[in-house]
């Protein structure tokens, strides 16, 4: 009998291990499960799994009863792997277990697979990350280079997405993934939505190295807060890095060096994605012309726009539009 109920939402099957972090596993279930259309059908269901149902450890001072076994994994449109504290042959050795490599053995060609943290070990130990690239937590970058040399590994940044595999970096850097899965799947309007009931930003900026320790900030100093504040509101208009940094009253170099610090990417590169998800959100609730959405976005011509979305996504505006309507 199958897992899911069959009314044609999207699959989602988490696999657990002992030692599995529980806020991980609620990310997805939270995230993704919460995700409605306008009418508030849920677009996904969202099943836990383990090569073995029952209790399942977790890091915390209790047990997840887990109903579900690997079957559920030949049924997902997308599989989930999260971290685990409990560290086996595949973090340990960068080899899978038998009863693991049996179950990952299920997934259907084609299968969307996305790891949380290190649980991105799993993922290269069964080959998928092979010439992928990928990231896992910044403190495990050194032992996951030395197990799997042929990974592609990036250590700075939230997530990476290579084709139908996809990794994210520390414990909330799953948030992240879950919103751009779910903006991906059903557009920024559905993806944004979640974000607000869940009081999370919708897109977060910058790497893994603005989390790594630094040194602590000198007591009172200056954040850019206030510039990107304005710069959000003002995206259709030009906006240069020497007014910005004016705004803070700052150099121009230390504004850049401050906005780096607290974003973890340059100024221009951060409005660039500012105005990349302001141009999707138009496309996907208004039927406004490529050229107008262009210059209330601040890319100032539908060329530009066509060039810096095809960029960012692989995609034009109006294929764009056309996928996120159909998908609403």
């Amino acid at each position: 009998m199958s897992v899911f109920r069959g009314d044609g939402r999207h699959r989602v099957a988490v696999l657990v291990r002992h030692g599995v972090l529980p806020i991980e596993l609620g990310i997805v279930h939270r995230l993704m499960g919460r995700a409605h259309t306008a009418a508030g059908e849920p677009l996904y269901e969202v099943v836990t799994c383990a090569t073995t149902p029952g209790p399942v450890r977790s890091d915390a001072d209790f047990s997840i009863d887990v109903g579900h076994g690997p079957e559920a994994l030949a049924e997902a449109d997308t599989v989930v792997v999260p971290a685990a504290h409990e560290h086996g042959t595949a973090e340990e050795e960068g080899r899978l277990p038998e009863p693991l490599a049996a179950a990952l053995a299920r997934i259907r060609p084609g299968t969307r697979i996305a790891s949380i943290c290190t649980g991105a070990f799993v993922l290269a130990a069964a080959g998928l990350l092979d010439g992928r690239r990928a990231t896992t937590h910044w403190a495990s970058c050194d032992r996951f280079r030395a197990l799997f040399p042929r990974v592609l590994l990036a250590p700075d940044i939230l997530y990476a997405e290579d084709g139908n595999v996809l990794t994210s970096a520390g414990v909330a850097s799953g948030i992240d993934l879950c919103l751009h899965m779910v903006r991906s799947d059903f557009g920024a309007a559905v993806a944004n939505s979640v974000a607000r009931r869940t009081l999370v930003p919708p897109h977060r900026d910058g790497g893994q190295a603005q989390f790594t320790e630094r040194p602590v900030p000198t007591p009172g100093a200056r954040s850019t807060e206030r510039a990107r504040a304005f710069a959000l509101d003002h995206l259709g208009e030009p906006l240069t890095l020497r007014a910005l940094a004016a705004r803070e009253s700052m150099s121009v170099r230390t504004f850049t060096r401050r906005f780096r610090e607290e974003t973890g990417v340059s100024p221009q590169r951060w409005l660039t994605v500012q105005r990349v998800e302001r141009a999707r959100r138009l496309l996907e609730e208004t039927d406004l012309p490529v050229d107008r959405i262009a210059h209330a976005a601040g890319f100032g011509t539908g060329a530009s726009l066509r060039q810096h979305l095809q960029t960012a996504l692989g995609v034009s505006p109006s294929a764009y539009r056309r996928t996120f309507r159909a998908a609403a």
